[in-house]
């Protein structure tokens, strides 16, 4: 009795891990999910698009033309005493003709000026004080730029996409890049990327469409005071303008007084803050 009770007990427990053995497979069949099929398969995620490829196409296509204009609005972050910050205005139009014609037109809270490359020379006129100066630069663009930045320390904003050397003075500058994701400026859908550098974080979202323009622009000075930004919606873009000689041409209006650029090397003066409050409150 002993022995078949003994090999009962075996059978029953043999039978019952079987069973348990056969029930978890039939349930792990169960569980596994069915193979993808090929439509599935078509809508799996695209690789993430590259940020660099997309800013080098943008600089590829402005490169590409001849001549064009747009117009920018500008918000510009001013630093006070305290961390404290307010925002001014600026509307800027500019004009482009290659290889050696540009002008700025800039009309804001705190500034009312315009920028002249003719070929020849730079002039940059102050509408407020009604005075200008120029100076003699190289017949191109991207050299007339780089004398005035270089020598007398004078930059005017989105100049830089009049360079055909875009591409290379964006790059050489750029630590690290990320593609944010996609989202619409003004109704157009865009390409939100951002890059940072040792000073500056640069955000700029380009037209997703048949022309990779720029439509915003926001840069970010991270190593000042209260990291101020700089904010631009581009739009207006044409590129088959009528672009003659006389609008790159600077005419002194009446009265108006002729002064000398000041080389950086010679200049020792403090940065000064905004040359007149036409808006906003104490600061």
């Amino acid at each position: 009795m002993s022995k078949r009770f003994l090999v009962g007990l075996v059978c029953l427990a043999f039978w019952a891990l079987t069973g348990s053995a056969l029930s978890q497979q039939q349930q792990q069949k169960q569980e596994a999910p069915p193979p993808a099929s090929p439509a599935e398969k078509a809508t799996a995620p695209e690789p993430e698009p590259d940020p660099l490829q997309i800013l080098h196409k943008m600089c590829d296509f402005l490169k590409s033309q001849q001549q064009f204009t747009y117009k920018a609005e500008v918000a510009d972050d001013q630093v006070f005493y305290g961390g404290k910050k307010l925002q001014y205005e600026i509307d800027m139009e500019t004009f482009v003709r290659r290889p050696d014609r540009l002008r700025v037109n800039a009309e804001g809270d705190l500034i009312d000026k315009q920028f002249y490359l003719d070929g020849k020379t730079m002039t940059l006129y102050d509408k407020d004080r009604n005075v200008y100066g120029t100076l003699e630069v190289p017949p191109d663009i991207e050299s007339a730029l780089d004398k005035a930045n270089k020598e007398f320390g004078v930059r005017v904003a989105l100049t830089d996409l009049a360079s055909p050397n875009l591409w290379e003075f964006l790059d050489k500058r750029i630590k690290h890049s990320l593609y944010v994701g996609q989202s619409k400026i003004r109704g157009v859908l865009c390409h939100h990327l951002s890059f940072d550098g040792d000073e500056v974080q640069f955000q700029v979202w380009i037209d997703a469409g048949d022309q990779p323009l720029p439509r915003k622009v926001v840069l970010t000075h991270k190593n000042l005071p209260a990291s101020p930004q700089w904010t631009a919606f581009l739009s207006d873009w044409n590129f088959s303008p009528q672009l003659n000689d006389n609008l790159f041409a600077f005419t002194p209006p009446p009265g108006a007084e002729k002064i000398k650029f000041i080389p950086v090397q010679a200049s020792q003066a403090p940065k000064q803050g905004p040359e007149k409050k036409k808006k906003g409150g104490k600061s």
